[in-house]
């Protein structure tokens, strides 16, 4: 619980939209503070397609990503025509796999339902499949000027802060919503949930906030207390399980390469990759692991260390060569003039970069 009264709330937006106008980032999904004044538009789908991107992702990763795509698919219904293949390996190293199997899904919906146009409100926006809470209130505030409450891991730490609210999170959300919401204006709301996402990427950061240049310090509780460092507590992590694996890399006397392209649904749906076994997200213990092809295996000398959300993995890469006339009995070949290593997920990167210690030769 708080002792200490609540910064009053009135001054803080003002204040913070101040700042906001001298100093908001530059992103190339972003309509700055200056075009917006002026009459300038976001593009719902542009925002939206930075969203889901930038979740659990950072900004800095996103940026080559977003522009490829936008370049690629420069509207919802260019997106929404394109092949499933070829969106999941423009994402390809991006992580979080689903959030590419869900953005067709959306897509697609706002093609066939909406006719090519987001709806307006957070509402509408949350019926759209794969928007979840957050980003439906970021594309309606942002591109539409709704007064939605905006809540990521920026402004978790930004409110934590200024009412120096120390419940650990996760326990601590709903407190830390319903505290954002009082500072939500009814004036330039998108603005104002952009600004507090930059305050916290800048200013107010997880590690050695910089409280001396902070537009809000003469408001922050933690700032006046000494604790803003400290802040948002966290309750401790559940430790991640192991789990331990086999990839097959396997290639072909004409250079083409073995892949088989995963469920859509599970880990790294949808997505190409080498053939594995004893790593799936209910591995069997028991099930002796098959091989995709008869072949003459050999070990590569490094395992791949890799981690999901859920759990470590560990991975023995196993490597072999075979004939012209070999059948796999799973997976396909795809020939050497096809094949990019790039369009891999990272794990199957790693993978491929550690079979190149016994087949040189492999792009």
């Amino acid at each position: 619980m708080r002792d200490d009264p609540d910064p009053p709330i009135a001054p803080i937006p003002a204040a913070l939209l101040q700042w906001y106008d001298r100093s908001a980032r530059v992103m190339p999904w972003r309509i700055g503070p200056t075009e917006r004044q002026d009459g300038v538009r976001p593009d719902p789908y542009r925002i939206w397609l930075s969203e889901v991107m930038l979740q659990q992702t950072t900004v800095a990763a996103v940026r080559d990503y977003f522009r490829r795509f936008t370049e690629r698919w420069p509207t919802v219904a260019d997106l929404a025509a394109a092949a499933d293949a070829d969106v999941m390996a423009e994402w390809a190293g991006l992580g979080y796999y689903a959030r590419a199997r869900n953005l067709l899904k959306c897509a697609r919906t706002v093609v066939a339902d909406h006719g090519g146009r987001f709806p307006a409100t957070r509402d509408g926006l949350l019926a759209l499949p794969g928007i979840g809470p957050y980003t439906a209130a970021a594309i309606a505030a942002i591109a539409h000027d709704e007064a939605a409450v905006v809540v990521d891991g920026n402004v978790e730490r930004v409110v934590s802060r200024l009412f120096a609210v120390e419940t650990p999170l996760p326990a601590a959300k709903p407190e830390l919503t319903a505290l954002a919401a009082r500072l939500t204006p009814d004036a330039r709301p998108g603005d104002h949930a952009q600004a507090m996402m930059d305050l916290g990427a800048t200013i107010c950061t997880p590690r050695n906030p910089a409280c001396g240049i902070c537009p809000l310090r003469h408001f922050c509780a933690a700032q006046a207390a000494g604790i803003a460092a400290d802040l948002p507590r966290k309750a401790p992590k559940a430790a991640r399980p192991e789990r331990e694996g086999i990839a097959y890399v396997v290639r072909r006397d004409d250079g083409a390469m073995l892949l088989e392209r995963r469920p859509g649904r599970g880990l790294l749906g949808g997505m190409l990759g080498w053939p594995g076994a004893g790593w799936a997200m209910s591995p069997d213990p028991a099930a002796p692991p098959v091989p995709p092809i008869q072949a003459v295996w050999q070990e590569a000398p490094v395992t791949i260390r890799h981690t999901f959300t859920h759990f470590h993995l560990t991975l023995t890469v196993t490597v072999a060569r075979v004939p012209l006339q070999a059948r796999p009995t799973r997976g396909h070949f795809v020939l050497h003039d096809s094949f990019r290593p790039a369009d891999l997920p990272t794990l199957m990167r790693k993978v491929h970069d550690a079979a190149r210690f016994l087949l040189p030769d492999t792009p």
